[in-house]
């Protein structure tokens, strides 16, 4: 078949949600994927003989409940919250138990009080945010009654809170990660927990102004409804992409791997269907961009259809990452001192301190990589034990600070990198450098060829402040439609931004089934 409803370009868990919803609207879909098997950024790879990695996520902690429900999506696991241990080298150490920290281990009750109340005031301010999360932005100079709905219920739920959380919430919004939590913590360890979670992956550093907006992100996800949660599927992260493919084809969904598109189809600003790699020409009149929105409209659309003050405005959306992800072979389970044996299965954050944070974010500014870097790590066979063979354990790692723009390049760069991130692990778990049976360090460069991912930013653009909502990724196209009509955008790179939620590919296909105006 060579003629379609709807044709969708990208099989990341996005592009399934979007193809998905189209589907059991009615849709004819097609989904062209550019490699040999779906899942995006998901997708994982061999490291060694018997060894592999499950590709760049390692937790889930913002899978959208209603688009899940929506899409039939059978996954398992949920029921498990996975806990937060935070270790700073000093052999003890704090864990966050329940969703972000509902119970805490290794603090003084004092300090878990002041905990619990900043995580009950952060929760409720990321509440009002989280309202926008599964509409399209409001549209500046086209308000809707939707629109105003969404507006005057994060007002009301201010108002009830009193004037008091109406001024912190005006007074927080815009503020830096660092100045909160030294309002209301103590303890170096949990500042610099929040201040890691508020810059990951982030172009900011805890005292960047605006920097608190990321945790409140982070805190707009749920887990079975309970915000903050984390979980990795039963069955491992390598689960995900197959459920979000048995979605699919069970909602009627035609999927063709190894098919990139070469071009998409438009004239005189109207989309018509897509030209793939080998030629083959697909029609449809409406066409979904679940990839990178830079590629899309720098790659695979003429400039001439979607005029040249806009191809600028895309050319200039921040997308250069700054987190390397390290993948580890070991022939056994590492040993983190300080870690419970039942914390093994969560994630764990290696950092002292905020100010840990901000001084590994310094070098990044000018294109260095941090000599002290903070990280993220889970050990992804415990919950997947086919991903390493008996005995042996694989680790994944996200690592701040690593700027695509490295100003001595990558291919100088990476194994002096990777170099310190070992010698950072060792010193939290002695002997692991011996139980090492393959390495794997991509940098923001590695990603960007692995994933097609511009920059290596799996956001596919920063979460900023002047890059999110109607300005995401460009005032022009900030509702998932863009200026030619019939092509809309899909991925992380639009509404409401990155992290597996579904939500940017399941809005955008209920925008298109509403018919509202592209």
């Amino acid at each position: 078949m060579t003629s379609f409803d709807a044709i969708v370009i990208g099989a990341g868990h996005n592009g399934l949600a979007a193809a998905t919803r189209l589907a059991k609207g009615g849709r004819r879909v097609l989904v062209l994927e550019a490699a040999n098997e779906p899942g995006g950024a998901t997708r994982g790879r061999e490291l060694a003989p018997g060894f592999r990695s499950a590709g760049l996520a390692h937790l889930v902690n913002r899978l959208d409940v209603e688009v899940a429900r929506d899409i039939g999506l059978d996954l398992k696991g949920d029921e498990t919250l996975l806990p937060t241990t935070v270790l700073d080298g000093s052999g003890t150490a704090i864990t966050l138990h329940g969703a972000y920290g509902e119970q805490l281990d290794g603090v003084s009750a004092e300090e878990a009080a002041a905990f619990a109340a900043l995580r009950r005031k952060l929760i409720f301010q990321a509440g009002i945010l989280k309202r926008f999360l599964r509409r399209p932005p409001p549209q500046i100079g086209a308000i809707s009654l939707g629109d105003l709905s969404a507006l005057a219920g994060a007002g009301v739920g201010l108002l009830r809170k009193g004037r008091s959380e109406g001024r912190d919430f005006l007074r927080m919004l815009l503020t830096n990660v660092a100045d909160v939590t030294d309002e209301y913590l103590a303890d170096d360890r949990l500042k610099g927990l929040l201040a890691f979670d508020a810059t990951l992956g982030i172009h900011l550093g805890p005292r960047s102004p605006t920097s608190l907006l990321g945790l409140y992100y982070r805190l707009t996800g749920d887990v079975a409804g309970r915000t903050g949660g984390q979980f990795v599927p039963a069955g491992g992260m390598a689960s995900l992409a197959p459920a979000f493919r048995r979605a699919a084809e069970k909602a009627g969904v035609t999927i063709r791997c190894g098919t990139p598109v070469g071009r998409i189809l438009a004239d005189r600003g109207r989309a018509s269907g897509v030209v793939t790699g080998d030629g083959t020409e697909i029609t449809a009149p409406v066409v979904v961009s679940a990839i990178h929105p830079q590629t899309t409209f720098l790659h695979l659309v003429d400039p001439a259809e979607s005029g040249t003050g806009f191809v600028r405005s895309v050319r200039n959306v921040r997308s250069h990452g700054n987190v390397a992800k390290l993948d580890l072979a070991l022939d056994r389970v590492p040993d983190f001192t300080g870690l419970a044996a039942n914390a093994r299965a969560g994630r764990i954050v290696l950092v002292r301190s905020k100010e840990q944070v901000e001084t590994a974010f310094n070098p990044a500014k000018y294109g260095e990589f941090s000599t002290d870097p903070v990280m993220e790590i889970t050990l992804p066979s415990l919950a997947d034990p086919s991903l390493a063979p008996a005995g042996g354990c694989t680790l994944s790692a996200l690592v701040q600070y690593a700027p695509y723009r490295l100003k001595a390049g990558w291919e100088t760069g990476k194994p002096a990198f990777l170099r310190i991130v070992l010698e950072t692990l060792e010193r939290h778990a002695p002997g692991i450098g011996k139980s090492i049976v393959a390495s794997s360090l991509m940098t923001p460069v590695d990603i960007e060829a692995e994933y097609n991912l511009p920059g290596g930013h799996w956001h596919h653009g920063e979460l900023q402040a002047d890059q999110l909502l109607v300005n995401r990724p460009t005032g022009a196209a900030s509702g998932y439609r863009t200026p030619i009509d019939g092509l809309y955008l899909a991925s992380a790179g639009a509404h409401p931004g990155g992290g597996i939620s579904g939500l940017p590919g399941w809005n955008a296909a209920r925008h298109i089934l509403s018919g509202a105006s592209s």
